[in-house]
């Protein structure tokens, strides 16, 4: 401002003093202050800014985003502040684990400011105060846990730091918004144990797999044969069951068929002739039985009374009488 102001008076001099345009010094001054007044009194903010503005050394105000108009000579703008989320790259340090192991991490940070006027008077750099606290939390953090739990609890890591900076952050006038954990790095030693130690797990789990797929197989193989011996067992059954019932239904058959001829004899018996008729069978049927036993050996039986055939004949028909009565 007083640059500009110095460079007017220096330019209406020169007119003062310059032969033909003294008469013009007076206005060119006039409306050369006028022009400086305008051009440092208004201030256009960009979007998602805020400008803090003292007056005489002391703060005055927060110009928001737009046309804002401020007293030259008396008022500046002191600090420019960015109102979105901005992401802050934390150095990698080396944290001491509660056993003792040494374990390189970084991080980011994504933060806010939300108070211009404390993120202006609060810390005289708050994003150095923020990346300091950041980095003492995280070594605090991962003291208190083991070398194989920090790498279970990140979200837990982060979360506890985020709730620690936003504290302070408070009289800061900044937020926040999330912490992330980068990288865990190990010493090298470390990483060979530890790649050593989840190939012994994958083999372990390899040979597990495989036991298990063999337990199954023969189990597979046990219950295909129990089946196949059940189903034989069964086709078996079936199998007498159906000649049983085979059979049986074949000595019904019979049964039915003896008795329905004996039934037909029966009948032809109780016809007129039928007893004569049988007894010339009877008679038929000895003489050949006689005939057949000649021819199967060379010892012919002869009755010694040819009177016994008689005797034979009516002791048959004895018989026939008492078959038929009991049919009756």
């Amino acid at each position: 401002m007083f640059v500009k102001f110095a460079a007017v008076l220096v330019a209406t001099l020169g007119l003062y003093f310059t032969p033909g345009f003294a008469g013009y010094a007076i206005p060119f001054f006039l409306l050369a202050t006028i022009i400086v007044f305008v051009v440092e009194g208004v201030r256009i903010v960009p979007q998602q800014n805020a400008w803090v503005v003292e007056r005489l050394g002391k703060y005055h105000s927060t110009l928001v985003p737009g046309l804002n108009v401020i007293v030259p000579f008396f008022d500046r703008v002191a600090y420019r502040h960015s109102l979105k989320e901005v992401p802050l790259d934390i150095p990698e340090q080396v944290c001491i684990t509660k056993d003792n192991t040494q374990l390189a991490v970084d991080g980011i940070i994504y933060f806010q400011v939300m108070d211009p006027k404390l993120a202006s008077y609060g810390s005289s750099d708050y994003i150095m105060a923020i990346t300091q606290l950041a980095q003492t939390a995280l070594r605090s953090e991962v003291g208190k846990m083991e070398l194989d739990k920090t790498f279970e609890s990140r979200d837990e890591i982060n979360h506890k730091i985020v709730s620690v900076l936003d504290e302070a952050g408070r009289t800061w006038g900044i937020k926040v918004l999330r912490y992330e954990i980068k990288s865990l790095t190990p010493p090298e030693s470390i990483l060979r144990s530890m790649q050593a130690q989840i190939t012994a797990e994958r083999e372990k789990r390899a040979l597990i797999a495989k036991s298990e797929g063999v337990r199954q197989e023969e189990i597979n193989i046990a219950d295909g044969q129990r089946q196949a011996a059940i189903l034989a067992s069964e086709g078996e059954k079936q199998a007498a069951i159906n000649k049983a019932q085979g059979e049986a239904q074949a000595l019904t058959t019979v049964a039915e068929a003896t008795a329905s001829a004996v039934r037909q004899v029966a009948a032809a018996l109780e016809a007129p002739g039928g007893q004569q008729a049988a007894n010339l069978k009877i008679a038929e049927k000895y003489v050949e039985q006689f005939g057949n036993l000649a021819k199967a050996g060379n010892t012919l039986i002869v009755p010694a009374n040819i009177a016994d055939v008689a005797g034979m004949l009516s002791t048959a028909m004895t018989v026939l009488d008492k078959t038929k009565q009991v049919m009756k």
